[in-house]
């Protein structure tokens, strides 16, 4: 398989622009330079065609930053994304914006994703129409159309937002996705603010899509066992980085860093056995000040002195399996 998406060494660091008046102040010592928030340190990752890559990590981990620079909704404050092989820097103003349209994110939160003036007709149609995807006279099949393939009816194309529960509001965001005919959806936690069976019903629908469209996905989940439904493979992140990768079977029975072991140990189980769950010990450090060495050494039962100071790198512990610790040394 042919890669469709190649992240390249992208970092993402935030700060807040400093005025003229604070800058010189800086200049002169007087005042401290505003802190850097570093979301992103040194992300490599490829998602082949049709694939679906699941990516999951603790809260602050940079999965959701990650989605939103593939996107095209974050600029990347080093390295390169490239759609094809082709970086959209480098790509002509017409095909640039075809790249970015291929590329289509669902949210978390359905309810602040959609305009509340905004009717279904409109949400969903004014980026096709926009783009020239379809004419003002075919409006209106096309909007039903991309409604009837996310399961909604399309006889509520003129209610508002606020008219619908939250799982037909997901589903009027995965409409809105699919209206510019993408070949790539990123769905940032799309399940997390729905009830348990209305989840079903979205996973199964992204499954359903996948088949039906050719779609590859990069799936952003905190939810291990979603994640290990929907996915091929699977990248784990913490604190900006990424410390595992691997097919789903590999990595669900043969995790090899510290931290994707303590992950699942965690995770809820129907086992009848009787097991005792611990959090992992420690809080994430913060990525205004993130420790040297592996970002994890000061949460890892297994941390020795060399992990406190360099950094391990990613390398290939089994087929189709990556790690990031130097325990594999």
């Amino acid at each position: 398989m042919s890669n469709r998406l190649e992240v390249r060494s992208v970092s993402k660091r935030f700060s807040r622009k400093s005025g003229l008046v604070e800058r010189g102040a800086e200049f002169m010592g007087l005042k401290a330079p505003n802190p850097v928030v570093r979301a992103l340190d040194d992300v490599s990752l490829t998602v082949a065609e049709g694939e679906v890559v699941g990516i999951v990590g603790e809260s602050g981990c940079g999965k959701s930053t990650l989605g939103r620079v593939v996107a095209g909704l974050l600029q990347a404050s080093e390295g390169t994304v490239l759609f094809r092989n082709k970086r959209l820097q480098d790509m002509p103003g017409e095909e640039a914006e075809a790249a970015r349209l291929k590329v289509q994110m669902i949210f978390q939160n359905p309810s602040s994703s959609l305009n509340p003036r905004q009717r279904v007709r409109e949400i969903i149609g004014a980026a096709p129409l926009h783009h020239g995807l379809t004419t003002a006279r075919e409006l209106d099949d096309y909007v039903s159309q991309q409604m009837a393939r996310a399961g909604l009816d399309p006889s509520m194309v003129s209610r508002f937002p606020h008219q619908f529960s939250g799982g037909q509001r997901q589903r009027i965001g995965i409409a809105r996705a699919l209206a510019v005919q993408p070949d790539m959806l990123i769905c940032d936690e799309s399940v997390a603010a729905l009830d348990v069976s209305i989840q079903a019903q979205i996973l199964n629908l992204f499954l359903d899509l996948r088949k039906q469209l050719d779609l590859t996905y990069i799936f952003i989940s905190h939810v291990l066992s979603v994640v290990e439904h929907i996915s091929d493979r699977v990248v784990v992140m913490y604190l900006g980085r990424v410390v595992e990768e691997a097919t789903v079977e590999e990595l669900f029975s043969h995790p090899n860093h510290p931290y994707t072991r303590a992950l699942l140990q965690e995770r809820p189980s129907l086992d009848p056995v009787q097991r005792s769950f611990s959090a992992i010990e420690g809080e994430i450090p913060s990525p205004l000040s993130p420790p040297s060495g592996c970002h994890f050494h000061l949460r890892c039962p297994l941390a020795m002195d060399r992990c406190r100071i360099e950094r391990p790198e990613l390398r290939t512990v089994g087929s189709r399996h990556k790690s990031a610790c130097h325990l594999n040394d």
